[in-house]
């Protein structure tokens, strides 16, 4: 049972570590220090679900029927493309010195939509925890739960602190120029990923 946790746990983290488009949106709210507990909660209780799918067996019905996975990879192409679109416009538009806890705040609403859009709108995300951790699960059988929790874990943990670590570069974050590159980076993140997905 601990060896099925600690490889799920392993694998999970390892899945999840890479910077995309739910990372940097994250990162953005720990820095401005807006909805962080939300934000991350959702992020964490939507990769539980989906885990929980995958080892349940939903991976077999995705394999069966891809059109699923065709419809939420333009989907969440078109999701990319027009957040792009809005950090790119930020980046330009905004020259004054962005207060993390005041000026362009984000509504709980927006919040809530955007965590959610940036998981379930991903197919990379349903590849991952879906499928891949789905399948591997099926190597432990009777510690498959084991197996599933330690994906879990590994997922509360990295989206926890990737939210609440930010604020510790909120410093560096009180100049107008580290806030545009951020604006950029998300957007070239956003792009790159709709570009991929698109012709994937």
């Amino acid at each position: 049972m601990e060896g099925a946790f600690l490889a799920g746990f392993s694998l999970g983290l390892s899945l999840i570590l890479a910077i995309g488009s739910q990372n940097a949106f994250l990162f953005k709210q720990g820095l401005r220090k807006q909805h962080v507990f939300l934000a991350c909660l959702i992020c964490a209780v939507s990769d539980a679900l989906l885990i929980m799918l995958g080892v349940l067996g939903f991976g077999a019905v995705v394999k069966q029927f891809p059109e699923i996975e065709k419809i939420a990879r333009f989907g969440g192409a078109a999701f990319l493309l027009i957040y792009a679109f809005y950090s790119f416009r930020s980046a330009w538009k905004n020259t004054h010195v962005l207060d993390p806890a005041g000026a362009n705040s984000s509504t709980l609403g927006k919040t809530v939509l955007v965590c959610l859009a940036l998981t379930w709108l991903n197919p990379h995300v349903y590849l991952d925890t879906v499928v891949l951790l789905g399948s591997v699960s099926t190597q432990y059988e009777e510690a498959s739960q084991a197996f599933a929790l330690g994906a879990m874990g590994a997922s509360f943990l990295f989206f926890f602190s990737l939210g609440y670590g930010a604020r510790l570069l909120s410093p560096m974050f009180q100049q107008p120029l580290a806030w545009k590159v951020l604006e950029l980076f998300v957007g070239f993140i956003m792009l790159s990923i709709a570009i991929s997905l698109i012709v994937s």
